[in-house]
């Protein structure tokens, strides 16, 4: 029972070691955070695949200019009279007995193994090549889309790695608010057991670590909600550390490229303008099928008793006009929804762009702002500071209350975590401004 005792604790150590040595603390800066999204997001990768479906219906539309070649073997047996004679024709077998009445009226069961090999040649299609320009107009859009694809994901990856630092900061910060709200609190128990503060003083201490504490709980759980996204967007395993080496940058000016800020470069844009032009080609498509078809095509025939035999050939070659005067009205239809399809994709282009518009310019008002309370904020947190300082001497001499302890603890902390919000409104607006722009 001891060696059995001993090899399960042995083998659970084996496998937690194991799972330990699976996980991977990984040090990013952003831009390594935003290569690995673009080698390893699957969303990313869905969007490309839509690059080669584009590709393939591209080649799919050269049916409108190459040839089609279809070989067939047809196997046919049969007693009718007529089939009987025209298939000794073809096979070329007919003797002087064929024609006798008697022969004629009553022929025999025959086989005829028949194969065809057909050539169609495109000669004037005229739908068929406004369908190919319209094919390669998507793929172009499909393109910008995988464009704009990259650019959200960046946008979202930065807003989780962003995130991460924020709540990072504010829980160091809140960490050394309770330290130092211990040591006053232990200030305040020596003070209550020498008689010299009330127990409601004592305890109002305590309240305030009891509040940091859970200010401490809730920036754990944000680390672990800002890492979790990374991680998905990363494509990590759900037991890596992403610890991040960038800081919350923040330039001194906004710059100069701000005020003109457009969103005509934007991806997303671009790719509405092409489907406008798909859209147009898609009504040229279906007005070209008033018009009608040219198509060449050749035949060549082997008919034998036995499969793929050679006893007799022939061939064929034609040309085919087909003309469609009237089909009940369905060519107009289809010509009057694809009038309407490309009015709706100019209406949505100038739709986007007119948001595109209104959402740099709450980008640019977010960015100017927070980069206003940056500055209000440090200010803030300086004088706080010195207000919290000076009330933490003067509670240790005695000269300060225990209530004027706490409010000047509680600004000091809040000043310190609204530096760092601003610091992150900052990073998050500016993000959001080259992605409303399309950089």
């Amino acid at each position: 029972m001891k060696l059995t005792s001993r090899f399960l604790v042995l083998l659970v150590a084996v496998f937690a070691g194991g799972s330990q040595a699976d996980a991977a603390t990984l040090r990013l800066s952003l831009d390594d955070a935003l290569k690995m999204a673009h080698e390893r997001n699957t969303s990313i990768k869905a969007v490309r695949a839509r690059i080669d479906q584009a590709d393939a219906r591209i080649v799919q539309s050269r049916q409108a200019y190459l040839p089609r070649v279809k070989i067939s073997e047809t196997w046919v047996h049969t007693t009718d009279p007529g089939a009987n004679l025209v298939f000794k024709l073809q096979q070329g077998i007919v003797t002087q007995q064929d024609f006798m009445p008697d022969r004629i009226n009553n022929p025999g069961g025959i086989s005829d193994f028949q194969t065809t090999l057909e050539v169609m040649q495109p000669i004037f299609n005229a739908d068929a090549k406004f369908g190919r320009s319209a094919a390669i107009s998507a793929r172009k859009a499909q393109v910008f889309m995988v464009d704009r694809a990259v650019e959200t994901i960046d946008l979202h990856v930065k807003k989780a790695y962003y995130g991460l630092i924020l709540a990072t900061r504010n829980l160091a910060d809140i960490e050394q608010s309770i330290v130092t709200m211990q040591a006053y609190s232990r200030e305040a128990g020596k003070g209550y057991r020498a008689g010299l503060l009330s127990k409601s003083d004592k305890l109002s201490t305590d309240v305030r670590l009891s509040e940091l504490r859970e200010q401490k709980l809730m920036m754990q759980d944000e680390i672990r909600n800002a890492g979790d996204g990374l991680r998905m967007m990363l494509r990590l395993n759900a037991d890596d550390i992403v610890v991040p080496s960038s800081e919350l940058a923040v330039d001194s000016t906004l710059p100069a490229s701000v005020a003109v800020a457009s969103p005509s470069g934007r991806s997303d844009l671009k790719a509405l303008d092409t489907y406008r032009e798909v859209s147009g080609y898609q009504y040229e498509m279906a007005n070209a099928q008033y018009m009608p078809r040219v198509n060449a095509f050749a035949q060549k025939n082997w008919n034998h008793s036995g499969t793929l035999g050679s006893g007799g050939s022939s061939w064929t070659v034609g040309l085919n006009l087909q003309w469609n005067i009237y089909d009940g009205m369905a060519t107009k239809g289809k010509v009057q929804e694809a009038k309407a399809q490309e009015l709706e994709a100019g209406y949505n282009y100038e739709a986007a762009r007119e948001q595109g518009q209104l959402e740099i310019n709450k980008a640019r008002r977010s960015l100017s702002t927070s980069l206003e309370r940056i500055a209000v904020s440090k200010k803030s947190l300086n004088e706080a500071k010195v207000s919290f300082d000076f009330i933490g001497h003067q509670y240790r001499t005695g000269m300060a209350m225990t209530f004027e302890l706490l409010m000047r603890e509680g600004a000091y902390t809040y000043a310190k975590l609204r530096v760092n919000q601003a610091r992150y409104d900052y990073c998050i607006a500016k993000s959001e401004l080259d992605y409303y722009r399309g950089q």
